[in-house]
């Protein structure tokens, strides 16, 4: 047995020096890539159409707001069409702390271009923008899995009472292919999706099922592991949840 013993040790300890001098340090540098057009458009029941045109940055360097304000695409032309009416979308400023945010959006003073997405029904994106055309379609389903009621619990495993979790009851309707994806506010802020917000129906379908609703984060913010996803208590929370077609889900789960 002893002989044994240290014969495996010899060759444990061999193999780890054989490991060990086999590193070899590793340098990993990005390549540099042209600028690309970035478009970011969504469109909700009873909502205008939103369409977001910036210029592809750097994963790596630093930016400065100057480099946020100078990314967006400015002076495209935007339309969109639901098969009976195309209309033209308005660029608009918005002031960001100290830069300016751009986007296209109906003109709401004029009748003949007003469009709000409606359920059941598709959309196209057409977009003109430095010399280049950009296509994009999709579609606003009917709403189909809901909420049906809310609550909060204290939060499992912390020794501190003030932190929450939030749980749903949803219904799904039988029959396979409802997608779905969630946002929270917190305190009227802007809604922001969890860390993974949407869903399909494969292992709930045709059920009524109760599921922890994680708080949506700002992915610019760091955050604590300790606590990521729960609320504090006395914080007012609303939770959104909208049905989307299967080629949004699978663009936000990938």
């Amino acid at each position: 047995m002893q002989i044994f013993y240290t014969t495996r040790t010899s060759t444990l300890l061999l193999a780890l020096l054989l490991l060990m001098a086999c590193e070899k340090a590793v340098d990993i540098i990005p390549t540099t890539l042209d600028q690309v057009v970035v478009v970011e458009g969504s469109i909700e029941n009873n909502q205008p159409p939103v369409v977001v045109l910036t210029r592809s940055l750097a994963f790596f360097e630093q930016l400065s707001a100057q480099d946020f304000a100078n990314s967006f695409v400015r002076n495209a032309n935007v339309f969109v069409s639901d098969g009976t009416q195309r209309v033209r979308l308005t660029e608009y400023r918005r002031q960001v702390g100290n830069a300016n945010f751009y986007f296209y959006s109906i003109d709401s003073t004029n009748p003949a271009q007003f469009m709000i997405g409606r359920l059941n029904t598709s959309y196209k994106l057409d977009i003109e923008a430095e010399g280049k055309k950009y296509t994009a379609s999709t579609s606003i389903p009917n709403i189909s899995r809901k909420v049906d009621s809310l609550w909060w619990q204290k939060a499992p495993g912390n020794g501190d009472s003030s932190f929450a979790v939030v749980f749903s009851r949803v219904t799904d309707p039988k029959g396979f292919g409802n997608y779905i994806r969630y946002f929270t506010s917190v305190n009227d802020s802007a809604f922001l999706p969890g860390s993974n917000s949407v869903f399909d129906d494969k292992f709930v379908d045709g059920t009524t099922y109760d599921i922890q609703v994680f708080r949506g984060f700002n992915r610019n913010v760091e955050f604590d592991p300790e606590t990521f996803g729960f609320f504090k208590r006395g914080e007012r929370v609303k939770v959104k949840m909208s049905n989307i077609d299967k080629a949004t889900y699978d663009y936000w789960r990938t």
